[in-house]
């Protein structure tokens, strides 16, 4: 099945027709006959779409919606509300109740179908969104935070030749928004590379193709997560239905109501601010899972995976790469002397003196405990031992601020220098001839710089 849909309808013969035709389609269709039961199901079922009669005894179909919106565990299923009246009260109280679009009885089946697949779709993105949020929160590398989730003062760009009409589109969002005019194509997707919250474009404009403007957005990374709002004609219904199946979010017919856009406007808005926020969780997910949380460098893991590939590069021809092992001196002793607390700050303090003593096409990594690497790519054993060098002297002749900086410890460290040779060598390889090498380094007296012999 292409989607499970949640029929809700106390009038059995309804249920059974638009059952009969989404089942036609292969949808998996689940039904419900009163609001408690569906939310219920909602629940239990996870259905991808739920089509929600207004009119129904004991709660009717506004209530449902509320709930389902209020509920962390529910919020994110598209709600289509399907009213008998083609009236502005019954849209903008469903918009109010967040409900994502509207059909009216009776229901075109041309218009079902669109309105299913482009809410199948947004569904589709919003659950693998979650799922990888859900993961990250498992693992522990997503934690719980303040987000801002509304639907007002969101910047909205209306892409619109036809200026009375532009103007009047402007001025109900700009009670709580911030619209601005674009009336070139060209420069209108420029614009919408933002960042923007909305995009509202007047399919019907005389200078451009809305519609294909609409297909750009849409298909450009720069601007495929940007929510786009077509202006239509009422009686244009191949172009309504054109405009859902090439993405975009919602429809609003002309003549335009101000109360019906102000409530379209806000849910395009908050529903943006919820998926954002999910990406952003993802973002934060994978940076936690390379970065050290300690010294804010990246971690063993990062450093496997791009050593991998600059020591292959190298064995096929490419030029060599070089790591530095870093161990600071005596560290046990800091510890042991001054507390972990202090020991910490070292680390920190060592980590800033790292990066920025190293350049800018080079890696540093915590690698574990006190030790650090260095990844240098296309980089030689000589230059590799120069900035080595510079290293260490840096660190010993820079005393660590320690205790909030009301103490001050000396620091020196240990660094071995391995350069890779020849197709057979390996990340493993380069690494234990560093580790020789740093090895070497403090058996002679700590503080220096020792090449290993096979660099």
């Amino acid at each position: 099945m292409s989607a499970k849909i949640l029929v809700v309808d106390d009038i059995e013969a309804n249920v059974r027709l638009l059952e009969a035709k989404l089942s036609a389609e292969y949808y998996d269709v689940i039904t419900a006959s009163d609001g408690p039961t569906a939310l219920a199901m909602a629940a239990s079922e996870r259905p991808d779409i739920i089509l929600l009669d207004i009119m129904m005894p004991g709660m009717d179909g506004f209530q449902v919606c509320r709930r389902l919106k209020d509920d962390a565990e529910t919020r994110h299923i598209p709600v289509v509300l399907v009213t008998a009246l083609d009236g502005r009260s019954d849209r903008v109280a469903g918009l109010e109740a967040a409900a994502d679009d509207f059909l009216t009885k009776p229901i075109e089946d041309l218009m079902l179908m669109a309105r299913v697949r482009s809410l199948t779709r947004l569904k589709a993105v919003i659950d693998e969104l979650r799922q990888r949020e859900a993961s990250g929160r498992r693992l522990g590398v997503i934690a719980g935070g303040v987000t801002r989730m509304g639907g007002s003062g969101g910047r909205i760009l209306i892409i619109d030749d036809h200026e009375r009409q532009a103007q009047r589109i402007c001025s109900e969002p700009a009670i709580e928004h911030r619209p601005f005019i674009e009336a070139d194509s060209e420069k209108a997707l420029i614009a919408a590379q933002g960042p923007v919250d909305l995009v509202i474009v007047n399919a019907s404009a005389r200078g451009f193709d809305g519609l294909r403007i609409a297909a750009h957005i849409r298909s450009e990374v720069s601007t495929r997560n940007a929510p786009v709002l077509a202006i239509v004609d009422a009686d244009e219904r191949a172009r309504v239905v054109k405009a859902l199946e090439i993405g975009v979010n919602d429809i609003l017919a002309k003549p335009i109501d101000p109360g019906e856009l102000a409530a379209r406007v806000r849910t395009q808005i908050r529903r943006k601010r919820y998926t954002d926020n999910l990406r952003d969780n993802l973002d934060q997910s994978l940076e936690l899972a390379v970065t050290d949380q300690l010294t804010g460098l990246h971690n063993r893991r990062y450093m496997s995976s791009r050593l991998e590939a600059l020591v292959r590069r190298a064995a096929h021809g490419g030029e060599p790469t070089s790591v530095l092992l870093v161990d600071i001196d005596h560290f046990k002793k800091v510890n042991d002397t001054h507390g972990h607390m202090v020991g910490d700050e070292v680390l920190r303090e060592f980590a800033g003196l790292l990066a920025s003593n190293v350049r800018a096409a080079d890696l540093p990594v915590r690698y574990g405990g006190e030790e650090f690497v260095v990844v240098m790519p296309e980089t030689r054993t000589e230059e590799a031992q120069r900035i080595a060098e510079r290293l260490r002297m840096h660190a010993a002749g820079s005393p660590f601020r320690v205790n909030g900086g009301a103490e001050f410890l000396t620091v020196t460290i240990s660094i071995g220098v391995a350069t890779s040779v020849g197709p057979e060598d390996s990340p493993g390889e380069l690494l234990r001839r560093a580790d020789e090498a740093v090895y070497l380094a403090k058996s002679r007296g700590r503080n220096q710089v020792i090449a290993s012999a096979a660099a």
